[in-house]
């Protein structure tokens, strides 16, 4: 089956929103991409048009999107593009959502300081052998004069 894939570059527009469900951990937020296009008549940068995007993520990705990501910040998301068409009240609607894989602050606008999640807290076994010795010795040999 293919799959429309997209990388869309933007801001958080609303405060993601999670929910602990059956499958497993989902949160949500909107995006909000503007295109920016150089004015020649201004001779300034000017904004465009402004596409929202509802951005689903599960599991892993979900639990730390809802943990890092503040309304405002500037993000590179990449996942699946679905759009939905449907009727309500007798009108026409259609939305575009992003089903993530993969969620991350643009560095290009700010700075992120990477921190992975605490994994849980389970009694791994001593390794049977100890640690082979990585040190170099602290004597050298003679050095070897040169010819």
């Amino acid at each position: 089956m293919n799959e429309t894939m997209v990388c869309a570059v933007g801001n958080v527009a609303t405060r993601p929103v999670y929910r602990e469900l059956a499958a497993g951990p989902s949160a949500r937020f909107r995006l909000a991409v503007t295109a920016r296009y150089w004015d020649r008549e201004k001779s300034a940068w000017t904004d465009g048009h402004t596409n929202f995007f509802t951005v689903w993520a599960n599991r892993q990705l979900a639990t730390n999107a809802a943990t890092s990501l503040s309304v405002g910040d500037p993000v590179v998301v990449q996942g699946r593009l679905k759009v939905r068409t449907e009727t309500r009240e007798g009108q026409q609607w259609a939305s575009a959502d992003i089903d993530a894989v993969a969620i991350g602050h643009d560095l290009a606008r700010g700075t992120a300081a990477f921190r992975r999640p605490a994994k849980p807290d389970t009694a791994a076994p001593a390794p049977s052998s100890p640690e082979p010795e990585w040190e170099t010795p602290a004597e050298s040999p003679e050095p070897v004069p040169a010819t």
